[in-house]
């Protein structure tokens, strides 16, 4: 039995690939019921997403991995909506839920009954989370919307790459569906604010969220630059807009990140390195100076940062106090003393390949820590399971339901 701060919440999870699915693993991991309902035969699109794929126990070919990354504590059923016995079985269940989120197109759920108003009627209580590209309004409310047209319509990859004239200069995507992820964060907190409001009132809400919104959102102090700043940023590869020196420099044997936030730091950085004179030239005095005169500094760092190697480096400034790091693989990531101490991966029993390692929540809290109940699931592992439980039918009518290709 669920101890976590949700187990009183019970959620119903139509949406798939990423925003949705990473918005519903984070409800679940603090406890909440989450149902995942899920088309039979294919399922959750990530299923497909590889290789790689999950190794199951004897030796072949399970779900891909990147299903595994947000679909932990949840249960899957697998029910054909488009079908109208299928469509009553998931508004059956919509009234026996507190939450019930999907991302699908504009208008799509409601050609099986399955929009806000529909479910509302029957459940006025109910939280009702639509997670689109664009949002129910505007111009671009029947678009589609993906990760990767997000960050370049969203205005990120306009300043993530290097900069015009130098090599390999184009617009770039981050490494992984940063957009997806800063929604699904975002999708969690509206739904969180949701029953807050619900547990007080009992009243249920419609929430329309964005990715095109959430990654405006999350254009932070670059959005700021040009709003409140006139200045429409640019690419610029591996420095920051509004600090120097913060960036990678060269080695004598790779890389290092230096990441000087302040004057003081600055002064610190330029004595360990033997530089004092940088500290007393009055371009690179303040940082405002700095950011004026960014090639004057970074010219001289680049080539004194290749006198040392990056071992080198990070030991004589993390003396010093300044602060610098490596550029970790992700396989040196979750090696790190740092990640084995804080305990980022955790073990959990799967039904089709033993056991299985996945990222740990990050949410620690002091009272109702995140739990690990249920490893991602297999296609309809839960569906006779939840349709016996909630919805109280027998297995005759489940067999009868399965034989019509209504469930899987």
């Amino acid at each position: 039995m669920s101890l976590g701060a949700l187990s009183h919440i019970r959620v119903l999870d139509l949406s798939r690939v990423l925003a949705g699915p990473w918005a519903t693993q984070i409800l679940g991991d603090l406890g909440a019921e989450v149902i995942k309902i899920e088309m039979p035969g294919d399922g959750d699109e990530t299923r497909h997403f590889g290789p790689p794929f999950l190794k199951t126990k004897d030796g072949g070919n399970g779900d891909a991995t990147y299903f595994l990354s947000a679909n932990r504590n949840k249960k899957s059923v697998a029910i054909d909506f488009a079908k109208p016995e299928g469509a009553a079985l998931v508004k059956r269940l919509a009234r026996r839920v507190h939450v019930v989120v999907e991302n699908f197109k504009t208008g799509t759920l409601a050609r099986y009954g399955l929009e806000y108003a529909a479910l509302a009627a029957e459940n006025p209580a109910l939280i009702y989370c639509s997670l689109t590209g664009f949002g129910h309004d505007g111009p671009y409310k029947d678009k589609a919307g993906y990760d990767y047209l997000i960050q370049g319509m969203g205005g990120l990859m306009s300043i993530t790459g290097q900069p015009d004239g130098a090599p390999g200069a184009e617009p770039m995507k981050v490494g992984v569906a940063v957009s997806d992820l800063i929604a699904g964060l975002y999708t969690a907190i509206a739904i969180l604010a949701a029953v807050v409001h619900q547990s007080r009132t009992g009243e249920g809400q419609e929430i329309d969220m964005a990715l095109f919104d959430c990654q405006a959102a999350g254009l932070a102090n670059q959005a700021m630059n040009y709003l409140a700043g006139g200045m429409v940023p640019t690419r610029l590869g591996n420095a920051h807009p509004n600090i120097v020196p913060y960036q990678v420099f060269a080695t004598a044997d790779g890389f290092v990140i230096l990441a000087v936030a302040n004057d003081q730091q600055f002064r610190r950085f330029c004595k360990a390195a033997g530089e004092q004179k940088l500290a007393a030239d009055p371009r690179f005095v303040t940082n405002a100076e700095r950011v004026h005169h960014r090639e004057a500094l970074v010219r001289p760092l680049t080539a004194l940062f290749r006198t040392r190697t990056t071992a080198a480096w990070i030991a004589l400034l993390e003396q010093a106090n300044v602060p610098c790091g490596p550029i970790n693989r992700i396989d040196q990531v979750f090696a790190d003393p740092q990640a084995v101490a804080r305990e980022l991966t955790v073990g959990m029993a799967h039904s089709a390949a033993g056991q299985l390692k996945l990222v740990a929540s990050p949410l620690r809290l002091g009272k109702t820590p995140p739990e690990y109940r249920l490893a991602p699931p297999m296609l309809g592992e839960q569906t006779d399971e939840i349709l016996r439980t909630h919805l109280g039918l027998a297995p005759a009518e489940i067999a009868r339901l399965r034989g019509a290709s209504i469930i899987a």
